[in-house]
């Protein structure tokens, strides 16, 4: 068996349109492939792709329902997918470029638990937590 590599995140999404301008404008992630999988059961679904080959697909089905938490870490109190992570060169300009595009602060930048990193967390308009991270160096 050969190595597995990563390929992608999945997001379901209330609003395609509106999560993919946000993931585009935020994070500079362009549309690579548009395409109806299953079109008798509503799901519309979009890949976008970084520079640096990072993958999302978001996927809107109508009727779905968002996981509201009272608050954003509760979601590490559900079995399941909490959040994703991502390196960022500069995360000051990085926090501040992905705030100015939609997102909400969760956590101010500040220092990690790994020496000479930092790092911050957000909601994307849908609520969804990213993490953003500087690493050390």
């Amino acid at each position: 068996m050969t190595a597995a590599r990563f390929d992608h995140v999945g997001l379901s999404v209330a609003d395609l349109d509106v999560q993919k301008k946000f993931y585009g404008d935020a994070l500079g992630l362009t549309e690579v492939e548009e395409h109806l999988e299953l079109p008798d059961a509503g799901v519309r679904t979009v890949i976008l792709r970084a520079p640096d080959g990072l993958k999302i697909e978001l996927i809107e089905r109508s009727g779905s329902k968002p996981q509201e938490f009272a608050d954003a870490f509760d979601g590490a109190g559900v079995q399941g997918y909490f959040h994703w992570a991502l390196y960022v060169d500069n995360l000051a300009k990085s926090f501040a470029a992905i705030l100015a595009a939609g997102a909400t602060a969760v956590s101010e930048p500040g220092p990690a638990a790994r020496a000479g990193a930092s790092f911050a967390y957000v909601k994307d308009p849908e609520g969804n937590l990213l993490e953003l991270i500087q690493p050390a160096g």
